[in-house]
């Protein structure tokens, strides 16, 4: 394995490892047309299973960077990933994966009621009082093109989250919770509708224009006594997300 790949990340979840690959290719260490090494290279430098390794090449073929066959191997395809992003997503692990791939940019954090129709969507009691964050979440940096705008809501007793939020743009605020007050996540309920964005100033921040069609995600996170403790409400525009499952007997 070159040096150049060195160090590996300190966790080598196939999320960490296909960053890492990703940032190889991209920097030119592996141009078009050069081969990887092979999954057992991998496997021994990453210090994982093979099937992480594979896990994490499927991604790299899922962004269009490489092609894999059969007795040849995992080949370079292309130094730049699709312009859409297409998460992989069977497990709560996944998810949470996918959660810490993004930065974050924080637009603003406040208490909000929720009554009306969001509180139905929500699927809250009607006044309930929340604690929302909404956020641009961006692959790469902040001079990308935002993938989605994000507003979740927490339990407005974790006031203090807002400035670890702030603070660790690349952590997932589930994963905040579960540090600071040892609430994890056991279930997740997510719902996937096509959506137009009608809201002017999300639109302005997305890059679109008002009447874009989009994906809207609601994800409501479970604790282990099979309480609501977050809600999250995405919107991608559709020519940037798409989300792809593994179903397996």
């Amino acid at each position: 394995m070159n040096a150049t790949l060195e160090p590996a990340p300190q966790k080598a979840n196939f999320a960490n490892i296909a960053r890492h690959l990703t940032e190889a290719i991209s920097s030119g260490h592996f141009s078009v047309g050069a081969l990887l090494p092979t999954e057992l290279e991998l496997c021994k430098h990453y210090g994982t299973s093979r099937h992480t390794v594979r896990a994490a090449l499927a991604e790299l073929q899922q962004l269009g960077l490489v092609s894999r066959r059969k007795n040849v191997g995992t080949r370079v395809i292309s130094a730049k990933p699709r312009a859409g992003f297409r998460p992989s997503l069977a497990s709560v692990d996944d998810l949470v994966q996918f959660g810490e791939e993004h930065l974050r940019v924080v637009q603003s954090i406040a208490p909000e009621t929720v009554s009306g129709e969001l509180a139905k969507e929500l699927g809250c009691g009607e006044g309930s009082a929340w604690l929302r964050i909404s956020t641009l979440r961006m692959v790469g940096d902040e001079t990308a093109l935002p993938i989605g705008w994000t507003d979740v809501y927490i339990d407005p007793s974790y006031a203090e989250i807002g400035d670890l939020v702030r603070a660790s743009p690349d952590a997932l605020i589930s994963s905040l919770i579960a540090e600071r007050y040892d609430r994890q996540i056991a279930e997740i309920h997510q719902d996937v509708r096509a959506f137009a964005i009608t809201d002017a100033a999300m639109a302005r921040k997305l890059q679109v224009e008002v009447g874009a069609s989009a994906l809207k995600i609601l994800r409501q996170y479970f604790d282990a006594e099979g309480e609501v403790f977050e809600i999250s409400l995405s919107v991608h525009p559709a020519d940037r997300f798409s989300v792809s499952m593994r179903l397996s007997r």
